[in-house]
């Protein structure tokens, strides 16, 4: 399993810390682990996610019923800091747009424990959908000005906001921050910083991979012009402890970036998918049910079956 790189408490204090952790083993899967927090009279849970480099959304949704604007000191707030790392290549920077998640993979160091970086990210909405596939850091800018694509400004004056200059220069009315990459894609992608924090977590970009200013300023110098970057969708995640089965299930995001209800049935399909040959004795209805919440924090749900294959019980 991994191990934090420090404990909770620290992790409060020094919000970049809690970002970092390492692998007792290469094939490790599962890093972090669930927290919880007692809120001050000032805290909203915007502050406390951005506290915990968590998305502003993945707090709100596993403390149902708490006004996330005033919840009241005093309240005791999940925070959902266990995770299982997404399936396929370990390496770069990987980015798994339903979780709203990045995950970044230093090259290893021969005598030194393996390391993972994950931070909160907002994705494309609407029309303005973030592609798949791999791609790698094509350049880097330090206070980048913005050039708003013309589809950008003329989207402005639809809406009847001001409309927007040639170029932004550096500054705090430059939505890119201090940092950004561009991603080697047709068109402007970006991982970039945000003089927005609050909306970090949700679909909210045309397109771009938005970070916390802190966290962007922790991963910008680690990363290298030719970095690989793979973005995926993986909505349900699993990974096998001590003989036991988790399941980790994301609302889905549709073709537009939008997070939507899970459908049910293809979660299902998907679990199925993920489990292959493994012979698993699932408890299904425990299985359907975090489906339907994805709630974003992993579950046991099943045991490795003794059986053989014919006889595991991977049907619902």
């Amino acid at each position: 399993m991994l191990l934090p790189a420090c404990c909770g408490w620290l992790a409060a204090l020094q919000p970049a810390h809690a970002t970092v952790f390492e692998l007792a083993s290469p094939d490790a899967v599962l890093l972090g682990r669930e927290e919880r927090v007692l809120t001050v009279d000032e805290d909203t849970l915007y502050d406390i996610a951005q506290r915990y480099s968590l998305g502003s959304e993945e707090v709100v949704r596993v403390n149902p019923g708490i006004d996330p604007w005033l919840p009241r000191a005093g309240r005791n707030i999940v925070i959902p800091g266990e995770r299982i790392l997404p399936s396929g290549p370990h390496e770069g920077i990987v980015i798994n747009l339903p979780e709203h998640r990045l995950y970044y993979y230093p090259k290893p160091v021969a005598g030194r424990p393996v390391r993972v970086y994950t931070y909160p990210i907002s994705i494309g909405k609407m029309d303005w959908s973030t592609p798949l596939g791999k791609t790698r850091i094509q350049d880097k800018r330090e206070k980048p000005s913005w050039t708003p694509p013309e589809s950008v400004r003329q989207e402005h004056i639809a809406n009847g906001e001001p409309p927007l200059p040639a170029v932004v220069p550096p500054g705090p009315d430059n939505p890119l921050g201090a940092y950004a990459m561009r991603l080697a894609l047709p068109g402007s992608y970006l991982i970039h910083s945000t003089n927005n924090p609050l909306a970090v977590g949700m679909a909210v970009t045309h397109g771009c991979i938005r970070m916390y200013p802190d966290d962007i300023a922790q991963l910008f110098p680690m990363v290298a012009v030719g970095t690989p970057v793979y973005l995926v969708n993986e909505p349900v995640k699993i990974a096998w402890v001590d003989g036991e089965l988790l399941l980790e299930a994301h609302p889905p995001v549709d073709a537009q970036g939008q997070t939507v209800e899970p459908d049910l049935t293809v979660f299902e399909g998907l679990l199925q998918q993920a489990l292959g040959d493994s012979v698993v004795a699932i408890h299904w209805d425990l299985a359907r049910a975090e489906l339907a919440r994805a709630r974003g924090m992993p579950a046991v749900v099943g045991l490795a079956a003794l059986a053989p294959p014919e006889a595991a019980a991977v049907q619902p």
